[in-house]
């Protein structure tokens, strides 16, 4: 078997990827759910009423979507270039690490000063964090799959150590959390008595942004050029190892915003479990948004979606809510091959 590329594929079969991805996506977990001795309409029907039913729904949606809007873009802005950032969830950690730094009181500022001072802090830590796996790729070839994939169980056992230790809440009773952040450095909610908050209008805009930066700029026509054909692009001019340094820096802030907004937005202060797996699941946003900025805050409302309506349908049909991860899961891989299947075609020998 081999693999003959295709003719560029129309706008019309672009926008069909992720339709047919979803479809598959509902044919196999509508397989699982009848496993599991459910009607499939049922449940998904629930999922969706879970997800968008009213207003609380989505909220929780929206509050869901925004780290994964993050991690999402980060993704996205580094495989455009063909830099495989696979340590979005480091660097979540770490932006949060640097909120509850700077944002518990060690800096008397007022809060129009404060916040955006630890927000582009927590960028910069997060840009610095990928930029040692983006040095090692460029001036020694090493798999940046490698390093950024184990700077995420290192990261996390950095965190944990400052847990247990200088960053631990002596009126935690105990348990392994930091301080809450000062109220001026915490994100107002955009509506009193709910959950969302202003990181999601942050994520927006950050989006936005990012794909003004991937469309309309020079350094976003280097990371295209330099993700089609690194070689035809150093030889016309283009430096490539200089492109992937800015192109690692960008990805790495975005991704340390998605820690930032969860503490300074929601929780309140810092613990293991501040996310659920953000980071890997950013991998799926950006594939389902096919790279695309803006496609990505409606690849992570959906995502989102999923998971929030799944925990409301497991309490009502008694199915796993584990099938949310299930679905993810596969909406990736589905994903994937119709990319594979309209851009390469298949021959057999």
């Amino acid at each position: 078997m081999r693999l003959e590329p295709k003719p560029a594929p129309s706008l019309g079969v672009t926008l069909l990827f992720p339709v047919v991805a979803i479809a598959a996506t509902l044919v196999f977990a509508s397989l699982l759910v009848l496993a599991a001795g459910a009607s499939p309409f049922s449940v998904f029907y629930l999922v969706a009423k879970g997800a968008a039913g009213s207003q609380f729904a989505i909220l929780e949606t929206l509050t869901r979507a925004t780290p994964l809007i993050f991690t999402g873009l980060a993704v996205a802005v580094a495989f455009r270039a063909k830099l495989w950032n696979i340590g979005a969830e480091a660097q979540l950690y770490i932006g949060g690490v640097v909120t509850v730094v700077l944002g518990t009181g060690a800096l008397p500022l007022p809060a129009i000063v404060l916040v955006p001072l630890i927000l582009v802090a927590s960028m910069v830590a997060g840009a610095l964090l990928l930029a040692g796996p983006a040095v090692l790729k460029t001036r020694f070839g090493v798999d940046e799959v490698v390093t950024t994939l184990l700077l995420n169980f290192i990261v996390v056992l950095f965190v944990s150590m400052l847990l247990e230790g200088v960053l631990k809440d002596p009126m935690g009773l105990g348990w392994p959390q930091s301080q809450r952040v000062i109220a001026d450095a915490q994100l107002p909610r955009l509506i009193q008595g709910k959950r969302l908050h202003f990181g999601f209008v942050i994520a927006v805009v950050a989006a936005v942004v990012t794909w003004v930066i991937m469309k309309k700029t020079v350094l976003g026509y280097e990371m295209r050029a330099v993700g089609h054909n690194p070689e035809a692009a150093r030889f016309a001019g283009i430096p490539v190892n200089r492109v992937l340094m800015k192109t690692a820096l960008l990805s790495g802030g975005l991704a340390a915003l998605a820690g930032f907004s969860e503490v300074a937005g929601l929780k309140g202060n810092l613990t293991l479990d501040l996310s659920p797996g953000y980071g890997y699941t950013g991998i799926v946003v950006a594939m389902l948004a096919m790279l695309n900025p803006l496609g990505v805050i409606a690849a992570a409302i959906f995502v989102a979606g999923i998971f929030v309506g799944a925990d409301a349908m497991s309490r009502t049909a008694g199915v796993p809510s584990y099938i949310a991860q299930v679905m993810v899961a596969t909406a990736l891989l589905t994903m994937v091959t119709a990319i594979l299947l309209t851009r390469y075609r298949v021959r057999w020998k």
